[in-house]
């Protein structure tokens, strides 16, 4: 007898072992649903062991995830599951998808994300239910706050299912999360929940060597403290189950002429000449990601510098460059209308000559770049064969489905805005919509609008989502027949990802781009690289258990050391500096409008100045309006620099506690003075000096002194 074949009639024998417990309970695997791929996926986990499913899109993980979850919840003494998403939006779809439907009849469930009350006593909710399913942070936040209604150790919780689990990798919440519970093991401090993780796409780590992608899967392996599963006996019945898309490669010629982009590059030249670039920094290719990370590095050396026409200059010339690569991608007018809303902002902030120049070179351009952008002789060719490709799918007399992916949220408006506007696709009956993550910012989506956007799309009042990364992965629509990918340069995950939202039979994925352009070279890679993954996670499967667990341990203590360390460096890096010693200057001036003494850390989420004088600075601005309702605080009005005719951005006041007004800022929007020179942050955790947190009684005492009389 092979060794296969006897591997096969053990676990037939387990799996019959566990139907035969079952009888007694509530329902058997067959009864389930589940395929036999997926109950082979799940062998190891119903004895307990950690695991990591891997199965392609659509393969069914999660219910997969739900039936361990029963099985769990069935037969181990006090259980707890905690089942862990990286997107707001799955919450609510895992948890009336999946597990609501499955074991809401003999357990307490609870979806928790940051809308919910719910997060608030976290702590308490996790003591009280079942099974609970929420966003990474808020876990973490629990495990991380020393309040009783809050807090949560990892020995609460039973079984910890991590859904695309491919993200436990550096600094990723997940990867948070499993540190923790790696340290915890490796101190034998326990008990430590049992591990379930789903991906559909470990990946390669960027790497296109084997070895080195074996490492990558490995490492992914010991972050999450797991083995990684996939089905090697029924693979035929997987692949009928899980069909793939087929795959067209929609390519057009290069542009043959460019009115519009090559006096946009002329713009750029003279500005080149005016602000006099460092003789030794050499700027890279107009028009391309390179050249936005050379203009970026430019302004922070202009601001060090002291240096306002070097910094402002690179500021408007990477507003250029974003013009050039949406006139790239999208229609010419859009990336006129992104010249005109910035210059729209910055003609009323004019300080010195550097904006007079600046201003005035857009001035003097404008009616002409107007006029190139409306000349539809010269319009993208890539628009063209994007429309042709979703004419293909869709009709009046068709029910299609499909997702437009794009890079950015400026991207998904231009285009929803040309969906709305051209003819031929809308007697094609596509009612389009956007789909981008959730925030704060105008350009964000509330919680609620992505629910009621993915609502309306499953239930098929809307045929179209143009998106950002955000639907990549999970979004479950088992409908949609048609995935197009248009101007992105990803990784093969998020290929991988976004092929599988594609799920209805006869399904199409399709990949707009230039011909021979940077889009098409990558698509081909990630294709390289996504065989690359399956190799790798074979050689991994291939180990001997101990030769795996020397090396996964090995790879923890490592990672260990490393996080030591690099706590160690910021520990180090915030006190290289003194508050008191470091001054806050406006980012657009330079004038100084804070020392870094007057700042205060409010529930470790808010940069806050305490200084009264600190108002002199600035001026208020529009109401801000949060779709949601916070604990302690609520948001006031924006917050801008009062120095002349600055107007620079700084944040928005918010109200704590109802009674305390503080100016809530962000440090991108300031320059440091430090003893060492002038530098920048991009955020508060880069800075060299440390905050001390806020006292909301200290501030009382010291602002409403007859408060307490």
């Amino acid at each position: 007898m092979s060794f296969d074949v006897l591997v096969l009639l053990c676990n037939t024998l387990i799996l019959c072992n566990y139907d035969l417990l079952s009888q007694g309970g509530k329902f058997r695997m067959a009864d389930f649903g589940l395929y036999e791929y997926q109950k082979e996926v799940v062998e190891r986990a119903l004895q307990g062991e950690n695991i990591i499913i891997w199965l392609p899109t659509g393969g069914g993980k999660t219910r997969a995830a739900v039936y361990v979850a029963k099985r769990h919840l069935e037969t181990t003494p006090n259980a707890k599951v905690v089942v862990l998403v990286n997107k707001v939006h799955l919450v609510d779809q895992h948890y009336t998808k999946e597990f609501k439907p499955h074991l809401c009849h003999d357990y307490d469930l609870v979806p928790v994300s940051g809308e919910s009350e719910e997060k608030d006593f976290f702590g308490k909710v996790v003591r009280d239910k079942d099974v609970i399913i929420c966003t990474a942070q808020i876990l973490y936040n629990a495990l991380t706050n020393t309040e009783e209604n809050k807090h949560v150790e990892f020995s609460d919780i039973t079984l910890l299912i991590i859904d695309e689990c491919h993200h436990t990798h550096k600094e990723s919440v997940y990867n948070k999360v499993m540190g923790c519970y790696v340290e915890k093991k490796l101190k034998k401090e326990g008990p430590l929940p049992q591990i379930l993780g789903l991906t559909a796409s470990p990946g390669t780590g960027g790497e296109s060597r084997l070895e080195k992608a074996v490492e990558h899967v490995l490492q992914i392996c010991a972050n999450l403290d797991s083995a990684i599963v996939s089905t090697k006996h029924y693979t035929p019945e997987l692949k009928k189950n899980v069909p793939r898309p087929v795959k067209t490669f929609d390519v057009v010629a290069p542009r043959p002429h460019d009115p519009l982009g090559d006096h946009l590059k002329l713009m750029m030249e003279l500005i080149h000449e005016f602000m006099v670039l460092p003789p030794d920094f050499t700027l890279r290719e107009i028009g391309t990601q390179e050249y936005e990370a050379d203009v970026v590095i430019l302004e922070q050396r202009g601001v060090r510098q002291g240096n306002r026409q070097l910094a402002e200059c690179a500021r408007h010339l990477r507003q250029y460059n974003d013009a050039l690569l949406i006139n790239d991608t999208l229609r010419m007018m859009d990336a006129y209308r992104s010249l005109n809303e910035f210059y729209n902002t910055k003609s009323a902030r004019v300080i010195d000559v550097t904006d007079v120049f600046l201003v005035g070179l857009f001035q003097e351009n404008q009616v002409e770049l107007r006029k190139l952008a409306g000349d539809s002789r010269y319009e993208n060719p890539k628009m063209f064969k994007l429309e042709s490709v979703l004419l293909e799918q869709f009709g009046p007399s068709v029910k299609s489905r499909g997702i437009l992916f794009s890079k950015t949220r400026r991207s998904t408006r231009c285009l929803h805005d040309w969906v709305g506007t051209n003819k031929a696709l809308q007697e094609a009956g596509i009612k389009a919509a956007i789909l981008t993550g959730a925030g704060n910012g105008i350009t964000y989506m509330t919680q609620h609008e992505q629910a009621d956007t993915i609502r309306r799309f499953r239930q098929g009042s809307l045929n179209l989502l143009i998106s950002t990364s955000v639907a990549e992965e999970g979004l479950d629509i088992p409908e949609c027949n048609l995935v197009v990918r248009y101007g992105l340069l990803t990784n093969e995950i998020a290929q991988q990802q976004a092929s599988g939202r594609a799920r209805a039979k006869d399904s199409k994925y399709s990949v707009v781009a230039q011909k021979g352009g940077r889009e098409e070279r990558r698509e081909h890679k990630n294709e390289y690289l996504e065989e690359l993954t399956g190799q790798a996670i074979a050689k991994v499967q291939e180990m001997s258990p101990q030769k795996f667990c020397i090396k996964i341990t090995e790879l923890q203590k490592q990672a260990v050391i490393c996080r030591k360390l690099a706590e160690s460096r910021i520990a180090e890096k915030r006190s290289r500096h003194s508050a008191a010693s470091v001054q806050l200057l406006c980012r657009n001036c330079f004038e100084p409008v804070a020392s870094a003494s007057d700042i205060r850390l409010v529930d470790n989420a808010h940069y806050v100045n305490v200084n009264p004088d600190f108002k002199r600075h600035y001026k208020v601005g529009g109401q801000v309006c949060l779709d949601r309702t916070f604990e302690d605080w609520e948001p006031g009005c924006t917050i801008s620099c009062n120095n002349g005719s600055c107007n620079k951005d700084w944040g928005f006041e918010m109200k704590y506690k109802k009674r305390a007004l503080l100016p809530n800022i962000a440090i991108k929007h300031f320059a440091l003075e430090t003893p060492d020179g002038r530098t920048t942050a991009k955020k508060w955790k880069d800075v060299t000096f440390t905050v001390e947190h806020f006292s909301f009684v200290e501030y009382c005492d010291e602002n409403f002194p007859d408060l307490l009389d």
